[in-house]
Formats: C-alpha cells, structure tokens, sequence
C-alpha cells in the first residue's frame, strides 16, 4: 500500500485521522471507564483517568478525588491507580509498603486478589458490552426483516419490462418458481437452485389474493455495500449501482459476478456499470483475500470488494430488546471467532500475514466507513471495540491478560510474582508488542 493512498477519494488525510481518533477516543474511553467504575466499585482508588498521552490539555479533578484529563497525544489513553508506577500499573517501589493498611487497600497492588482481578478484566468485558449494545441498537434501528419474505420497496433496476413488470411492494413471496419460501432461509436456498440466467416467477400473497407474478432475478448484481480499502472503493463503485456486463460479457446475477471475478485470476477488468439512468465504463483490478468461511477456517478468494444484495428492498418489523441483543451477541462472537482463526492461520502460514493491519491501515478503514455514512462508522466502532477488548485479554504481560495470568499464578500459589520477576515479564512484554506493532505498520506500508 502506497502511503499516498492514505488520503481518500472523499477528502484528505485530515478526515481519514479525524475518524480515526473519534473511534479510537470512544473505544479508549469505554474500555478505561470499566477499569475506573469496577476499580471505584471494589474499594480501588483512581487518581488519574487520561484520555490520550503527553501534555495535558484539560483537567479537572472530581468528588473522588480523581483528575480527568486530556491529553496532547489521542492515540490511547489510561487510568493510574493509587499505588501505580506508571500507565501499564506497574507497582510504584516502595510507597505500597509505606502506606498504612486502610491507604493500602485502596491501592491496585494492596486491594484484595478477587478486586484486582474484577477491575483488570473490566476493561476488555467494558469493549465487548460497548460492541453488542451498539449490534443490537442498529438492529432496532435498521428492523429485522418479516417472514414470509415481503416486498417493501423495489430496487432502482435497469429497464427490464419483462422482469419486472409484476413484482410490487407489499407482495408477500409465497413461493419462488415452484419452491415454497416460508421464511428467508427457504427462500435464498431456492435461489441457490435456480440457473444464473432463469426467469424468475413469484407466486405472492397481494390485497388477500394469490397471484403469480414475474420479477426480476432475486439476486441481481446490484451493489450493496462497498468495503473499505477494495478495488470497488477505489474506483468509484457506489450503492445501488449495477454492474451490466464484465468484459464485455453481459452480468444477469451476482452469482455470475462472483464466478467472473474468481475466474480472472487477478487481471484487470473493464465493467459495464448502471448508474440512475447512465452507463459508465470502469476498470478495476480484483485482490486475492482471505475470508472465513461460516463453518471456520479461511478460503483464498479474488475479490473487488462489493456485496450484492436483493432486488427489492425486504419489508422489516422492529425487534425486541431480547432480539436485538442476541444479535448483537451473535455479531461479536462473530468477529472475535473469526479474528482468533485468523490469527491462528496467519502464525502457521495458512494465510498472508497482510491480514494483520497497524494504525496505518486502521485509519483508512476508519476514514472510509466514516466516508459510507453514520451507520457503517458506528458498525466499524462497534467492530474494533471487539477487537481491542479481544486482544487487551491476549496473555502477554503489560496487556489486561498478562496481568489476568499474574493473579491467576498468585491465586494457586497463595504470593504474586517477584518484583524481579515482573520487571523482566513486562519489558519482554513490551519488547513483543513493540515487535508486533512495527510488524503491522510495516504490513501498512508493503502490503498491496
């Protein structure tokens, strides 16, 4: 990746960094306030809570007795408990053992075990809880889609009268030619069995009546939604476009998009693209990826970066506060299961380790989901919650789960670590996210 491409078709590299900080300020500041509300729960004192590093440039100080502030530097941030050394609560010599007992329980190091473990933790749970609250808000928000599946609108398609010219809004779809379809996962299987160029027949439930109607094919190769930093992205593809032919060739479904861009093998592409009313021309160059599969694992795939979608727009109803978050459950289990097998195929070579990305790449995805719109940032937000609280519970020592791992041994051996001991754990803890920080931003800069 070329450093230049850091700055946007949207806008400039001003956008990019502001996005990116708004998004890391909000998960920072989640994922500290679990650390300070659970450390002031359990009788643990905070004397500092700083979003971002360096000079201060506010403060004040609270009924606590704890300074908030922000800093010059709004890439993190921290809360420094009393007895705390440093940032990563390393323990401050010997002013613990010069504290009387009432001073030192409120201290993280002479709080109670079952205390300093329910404040380290909080952090990471802190991100998980930010990430579901905000999957099951834009679930109640966007509504989930009724069954049987119903028009609620049709999709701005091009021309067809014969495709077209039956299926309306409101029409419940009872059956698609021949299959019945009771609920969305019988209806996109009967999809899956029709031939790329077969005519669609619907038999609907309209004003009470049952009639049969013809309609576009379910899944045209209509754009849905563009990925950041893809080839789609790059040259201009928008929502609601329709790709019409690939080289020529004429596109009558997205399964036929799909099956040319895997068959191009990585070469460029001339498509053909509707867009309200006008044909463009754009050519674009797909990229080998990696993606899970559902059942785990990874596949290599060429990719443009665009997901299809319905040729209408699904009736929805709004779910209720249960619903919503188990969906939002549902989505960051996703996401965290879909991270660790990544990582796990990464370390033993199953896939490119440019699936890593640093603060380079992390930016530009910011800045282009900010660019999609509010709802795609806020996904994005809730997506990189998980992944911070994810890997704050990784067991390497600075890191919420190397610490985890500190009161775990104290817990079965009745004494925490030597200081000696720690000190030598957190610099090789330091030393190895360092490595690995240098490591993604080089995958930044040299990854295509």
């Amino acid at each position: 990746m070329d450093i230049f491409s850091l700055i946007p078709s949207f806008g400039n590299i001003v956008f990019t960094l502001g996005a990116f900080v708004l998004a890391l300020s909000i998960i920072v500041t989640v994922h500290e306030y679990g650390h300070y509300i659970v450390g002031r729960w359990s009788g643990i004192h905070a004397e500092v809570f700083s979003v971002g590093f360096g000079p201060v440039l506010l403060s004040r100080e609270d009924q606590y007795g704890t300074k908030w502030q922000i800093a010059a530097l709004p890439f993190g941030g921290y809360v420094r408990f009393l007895g705390d050394s440093n940032a990563a609560s390393g323990k401050k010599g010997g002013a613990i053992d010069e504290m009387d007992a009432e001073t030192r329980r409120h201290s993280m190091h002479g709080a109670p075990l079952w205390a300093r473990t329910a404040t380290v933790a909080a952090g990471p749970l802190f991100n998980f809880a930010l990430s579901i609250i905000v999957f099951g808000a834009l679930a109640l928000v966007r509504g989930v889609a009724v069954e049987p599946p119903t028009v609620g609108a049709m999709e701005q398609l091009p021309p067809v009268p014969m495709e077209r010219a039956e299926l309306r809004a409101g029409d419940t779809i009872l059956a698609l030619n021949g299959t019945p379809t009771p609920d969305y996962t019988s209806f996109y299987d009967a999809v899956d069995a029709m031939p790329a160029d077969a005519q669609a027949v619907y038999k609907v439930r309209r004003d009470g009546v049952e009639a049969e109607a013809l309609g576009p094919y379910p899944f045209p190769p209509i754009v849905s939604s563009i990925q950041p930093q893809s080839a789609a992205m790059q040259v201009g593809l928008e929502e609601g476009d329709v790709v019409l032919a690939i080289d020529g060739v004429a596109i009558r479904s997205f399964r036929q998009l799909q099956d040319y861009v895997m068959a191009s093998d990585g070469a460029a592409l001339e498509l053909s693209v509707w867009r309200d009313g006008e044909t463009l021309s754009l050519t674009l160059t797909p990229r080998r990826m990696d993606v899970p599969k559902t059942e785990g694992g990874f596949e290599t795939r060429w990719l443009i970066g665009m997901t299809g979608g319905l040729a209408f727009a699904p009736e929805t109803r709004m779910p209720g506060p249960i619903e919503a978050l188990n969906y939002g459950v549902e989505q960051l289990t996703f996401i965290a299961r879909s991270s660790l097998s990544g990582l796990y195929h990464m370390v033993t070579g199953a896939i490119s380790s440019c699936n890593l990305s640093g603060p380079l790449g992390i930016a530009e995805s910011s800045g282009a989901a900010a660019s999609q719109g509010v709802d795609s940032f806020i996904w994005f937000i809730a997506m990189l919650s998980t992944a911070v609280g994810l890997l704050n519970l990784f067991p390497i020592p600075v890191l919420d789960g190397g610490h985890l791992v500190f009161f775990a041994y104290e817990a079965v051996t009745g004494r925490p670590p030597s200081d000696k001991a720690l000190r030598l754990l957190m610099a090789a803890g330091f030393a190895l996210l360092m490595g690995l920080m240098v490591f993604a931003l080089t995958n930044d800069i040299v990854c295509p």
